[in-house]
């Protein structure tokens, strides 16, 4: 899903990106967290991108505790990470947004907040929230969406590790929601399911698409997807075992955030493969 404001212009290079002749400038929301941290390290490994500011819980986000960042990464909490992106856009910095906990009405007021700043006349800015950077991830998310029409039955379950606290997970989320559209287009009704007691025990019903979290020591992000049709099963599954490979998408949608003004939703569309 990509939601964009495209009214809005270019602005001068320094607002648009990278400034002239010089590495583009990151921040960090939540530098202390463990994504946070590797998104540190790994924007200190490119040649292209300069870390200029770690925030942190307690910190304030405005233009001075930014210290001239033209991006900024926000791995967060749910509970921060809308307050955290309307501050960004005051300040003039893109956004990049990993945190999960996003709604069609947060998102909306996110595309609210960006038309106001550029009917004011202010900077083009471009917010990019992924529920998932994983390549393989997003390469599953678009798998299933392709694979939904096919079949009858369609369920997810996400695997993660127990000190993420929100479920199901924004992967999930996507995941199922994107399953749900490609179902609805193709007419399919629900998912055969005679369950009458005990619905606590079918998951969580994201548009009619069940789906299932499981935390357990030793995970850190995993994610099955289901189709079942008579006599024929297909399983997509994709593991994440290291945060490090999250970095390449992280990347990518650093150095391209700028070049799409207003909201996209999801990594895929910045890969060519929505």
């Amino acid at each position: 899903m990509s939601e964009q404001n495209t009214t809005a212009s270019p602005t001068d290079e320094t607002a648009a990106g990278r400034g002239p002749g010089g590495p583009l400038r990151v921040a960090v929301l939540g530098a202390a967290g463990r994504m946070g941290a590797t998104v540190c390290a790994a924007v200190e490994g490119a040649a292209d991108l300069e870390l200029v500011a770690r925030l942190d819980a307690g910190d304030e986000v405005t233009p001075q505790t930014l210290r001239g960042a033209q991006v900024a990464v926000d791995f967060t909490v749910p509970s921060a990470t809308e307050a955290n992106v309307h501050a960004l856009i005051d300040a003039g910095v893109h956004a990049v947004v990993g945190t999960t906990g996003w709604t069609d009405e947060s998102r909306g007021r996110v595309v609210e907040h960006l038309a106001r700043v550029a009917a004011d006349g202010g900077p083009s800015l471009g917010v990019l929230i992924a529920p998932n950077f994983g390549l393989s991830a997003v390469l599953a998310m678009t798998f299933a969406a392709k694979a939904a029409r096919y079949f009858e039955s369609a369920e997810v379950v996400e695997l993660h590790h127990p000190d993420k606290v929100d479920a199901p997970s924004g992967t999930a989320r996507h995941t199922a929601a994107a399953i749900a559209a490609a179902r609805a287009d193709a007419g399919l009704g629900p998912s055969p399911d005679a369950t009458e007691s005990g619905w606590e025990a079918r998951g969580a019903d994201v548009d009619g698409v069940r789906v299932h979290a499981v935390r357990l020591r030793g995970l850190v992000a995993h994610e099955e997807i289901l189709f079942g049709n008579a006599g024929e099963q297909l399983v997509i599954r994709q593991d994440s075992f290291d945060r490090v490979s999250f970095m390449p998408g992280v990347l990518l949608a650093v150095r391209e955030v700028s070049a799409r003004p207003g909201l996209t939703v999801g990594l895929e569309n910045v890969l060519d493969l929505a």
